[in-house]
């Protein structure tokens, strides 16, 4: 009797995936399950772009970032013809389930494809860590570490020439990874598109601190407030200081995961095959309050995770 299992990466990349590919396929080969890792996504899935995965094939991985099975955003699969095809394929490669690891674009067709009778089990892995059903996702403290890395140099040159930098902070619609990067970066404020903050008071307040003798000042700035050099233009014309604006861009997504992204990974990864092997399968693998949690594929698509709201006020209060 079969006892495949397939292994998909999709949607963006996050630092810890491979330690999550690499825990998938060790723990599985343990229970007697062959690993089948599928290349480039959902497209890959598709096309029956595939590898056997074995104990050796995942050895020096832990350490890197990316996947070694590459990923890619596939609009085909949200198609009739396209989920068609991705079944077919998942048949004829005999696969029992299919471990899905990715964001919100990865629980959305994990989800689809359990309602057609596939057994499923997610793993949160996003840099923007706005997954309801889990207070962490795979890459999250890594990417939340080169984002302070970085504003931590940009404060420099901001202290040298006594200038107020905007940095722009990845994380789509959602301000999860920026306001613990500035709270962590020391940040002045922070823009999100959870929280409406007038312009004309941060412009007040960032003079303020100049009086007072600051000699850096920065804001950390989401992707989806809207425009960085439209906001950059603002506040330099208010506050009638130099202003430079920074992207960031996807050097968050990259790079060595950090020890805590790979523990997490791992217990992820662990974590998932033990459940798929007790048939407890069509949910999404989590972290809540330090335990690795497992909730319903259809609960995490339903809910909204909550911006943390006493974190901001904490950056607000320290920044004085």
């Amino acid at each position: 009797m079969s006892k495949k299992i397939g292994i998909i990466t999709s949607g963006g990349d996050a630092p810890g995936m491979n330690a999550a590919i690499r825990a998938v396929t060790r723990r599985g080969i343990s229970l007697g399950y062959q690993i089948i890792g599928i290349k480039r996504g959902f497209k890959g899935l598709i096309k029956g772009e595939f590898v056997n995965l074995t104990s050796r094939s995942v050895s020096g991985i832990i350490n890197t970032g990316g996947t070694i099975l590459h990923t890619g955003r596939c609009p085909e699969i949200k198609t009739k013809d396209g989920m068609k095809k991705t079944i077919d394929s998942i048949k004829k490669l005999e696969l029992k389930g299919l471990i899905i690891i990715g964001g919100d674009g990865s629980l959305a067709a994990g989800y689809a494809l359990s309602k057609y009778g596939i057994k499923i089990i997610n793993i949160a892995a996003s840099i923007d860590n706005d997954i309801y059903g889990t207070d962490e996702t795979i890459g999250y403290d890594t990417a939340l570490n080169t984002a302070v890395e970085a504003i931590d140099k940009i404060r420099n040159t901001a202290t040298s020439h006594n200038r107020i930098f905007v940095v722009e902070i990845m994380g789509r619609e959602h301000g999860f990874l920026t306001v613990d990067v500035g709270l962590a970066a020391g940040c002045e404020t922070i823009m999100v598109p959870e929280i409406k903050v007038n312009i004309n008071k941060v412009a007040k307040e960032l003079k303020e601190g100049k009086e007072k003798g600051k000699t850096s000042e920065i804001i950390a700035f989401a992707e989806g407030c809207g425009s960085l050099s439209d906001f950059g233009n603002k506040i330099e014309r208010l506050t009638g200081f130099e202003v430079r604006v920074s992207t960031l861009g996807y050097i968050q997504r990259g790079g060595s995961p950090t020890a805590r992204t790979r523990i997490l990974a791992s217990r992820f990864g662990y974590s998932a095959i033990n459940l798929f092997d007790e048939k407890k399968t069509n949910v999404l693998i989590g972290i809540t309050d330090g335990k690795i949690s497992a909730m319903p594929i259809q609960n995490a698509i339903k809910y909204e995770k909550k911006f943390n709201t006493k974190t901001f006020k904490i950056l607000r209060t320290l920044s004085i």
